[in-house]
């Protein structure tokens, strides 16, 4: 079956589950597959309930990593272009000493999306603390704070291959 959509957000994944998306996709049953499990919006909308969100995150699975500088929702991050989320590290001499800075910047996209996803995110910059590369132990450590994070990542594809198909769903 070939495939219309912009962006193949499902590539990676299995050719019996990209049928099984494609199914549900062509059927028109994808939204409603999505509203089944997940619900509504969260309410961490601004910067700083994100900021915190995530330091709450970061306290309970990274307490010994390096602090967080700024972690904020991000307009300029373009879903197809770049990602989902940024993380960056910044070195700076000041004076004598070597200035250490980390950010995460999150796509302003999820402003608007069940609180799993937002967490899916989250999670995974925060790995990237930790481990630079997607690697098994970048995984382990996702796993490690989100269990369900490989669901989530896939039902997070399939959220943004609906939006593309299908328009908003929540």
């Amino acid at each position: 079956m070939s495939r219309t959509k912009k962006v193949d957000y499902l590539a990676g994944y299995a050719a019996e589950l990209q049928q099984q998306a494609d199914t549900l996709i062509e059927s028109g049953k994808l939204p409603d597959y999505l509203r089944k499990r997940y619900s509504g919006h969260h309410s961490v909308t601004s910067s700083k309930a994100l900021y915190h969100y995530t330091l709450e995150l970061k306290s309970s699975y990274l307490r010994q990593s390096a602090p967080l500088s700024k972690v904020e929702y991000d307009d300029k991050i373009d879903v197809i272009q770049n990602a989902l989320g940024l993380h960056t590290h910044i070195s700076r001499v000041q004076g004598n000493k070597l200035k250490a800075k980390k950010e995460i910047r999150i796509a302003s996209l999820f402003k608007r999306t069940p609180e799993p996803f937002l967490r899916m995110i989250v999670v995974h910059e925060l790995a990237h603390i930790r481990e630079k590369q997607h690697n098994r132990a970048f995984y382990k450590l996702c796993q490690h704070m989100e269990p369900d994070y490989h669901q989530l990542e896939l039902d997070l594809r399939l959220y943004l291959t609906c939006i593309d198909r299908f328009g908003p769903v929540f």
